[in-house]
């Protein structure tokens, strides 16, 4: 099958093969050929890492070639084609209010586990959303597979396991997924400032691309950012804040 490029940045091309992405990362002319190699390799090793933590945490996507990056064979990520509404584009037009929940704590999740994604902007987040068709096919799946159990088992157990599995189905359909991507300028730490500057990003980001409701998106994202360090973290984003316009 054949790799479509989709998207190229100052340190990545960004391909389209099938199902999947190939983030490439490119050499620099100006370094040195040994060094361009080696930074090429920890930087795709660490990034495959970020990803498959922060994908048992929140909706992110996973690589697939994991064990290849972390023995450094690879310049490339493959991971999982994405399809669903980039918020950069559709955040107006969808029910902000609870994607901005979601947003809030999606990124306490990942501060809670010291990953900071180091480019959080509505650019990196895209949304799934559950179809009505797919849950009642989901639902459906259930049913029969509830009935094709022996007939030798409890009735009673038969009805009440697919009564759960509908509901847990129901449920795991109920809410859109918000998927993060692209952490090519993450990187682990526990400290406040690197979370605190973290939040800062999303909140210029949201001010420079969704200006008509950015303060009621800042709002709901910081109110929901439930960090066991919310109060150090967002004292901390204070003073980022006061820093930048002391500059300006």
């Amino acid at each position: 099958m054949e790799k479509q490029l989709i998207a190229q940045a100052a340190e990545a091309k960004i391909y389209l093969e099938g199902k999947r992405i190939i983030k490439e990362r490119v050499s620099k002319g100006y370094r040195h050929p040994e060094l361009d190699k080696k930074l090429i390799k920890q930087r795709t090793k660490r990034e495959a890492k970020l990803l498959a933590k922060a994908s048992e945490l929140i909706p992110c996507p996973s690589p697939k070639n994991l064990e290849e990056t972390q023995k450094s064979k690879t310049n490339s990520i493959i991971i999982p084609f994405i399809e669903g509404k980039k918020l950069s584009e559709n955040l107006e037009f969808l029910d902000w209010k609870t994607i901005c929940k979601q947003i809030g704590n999606q990124i306490a999740k990942l501060h809670d586990n010291n990953i900071i994604h180091g480019d959080l902007t509505t650019s990196n987040m895209i949304l799934v959303e559950n179809k009505k068709e797919e849950k009642q096919n989901l639902i459906r799946e259930a049913k029969t597979k509830q009935h094709s159990k022996s007939s030798n088992q409890d009735s009673l157990h038969i009805n009440k396991s697919y009564k759960k599995e509908v509901a847990e189905q129901e449920e795991a359909t109920d809410n859109s997924k918000l998927y993060f991507i692209d952490f090519g300028l993450g990187f682990t730490s526990e400290r406040i400032e690197d979370k605190a500057v973290d939040l800062h990003l999303i909140k210029q980001a949201l001010e420079a691309k969704h200006f008509s409701i950015h303060k009621e998106t800042e709002k709901i994202i910081l109110e929901n950012y439930n960090s066991k360090d919310k109060t150090k973290v967002l004292d901390q984003l204070k003073k980022v804040e006061a820093r930048g316009r002391y500059k300006h």
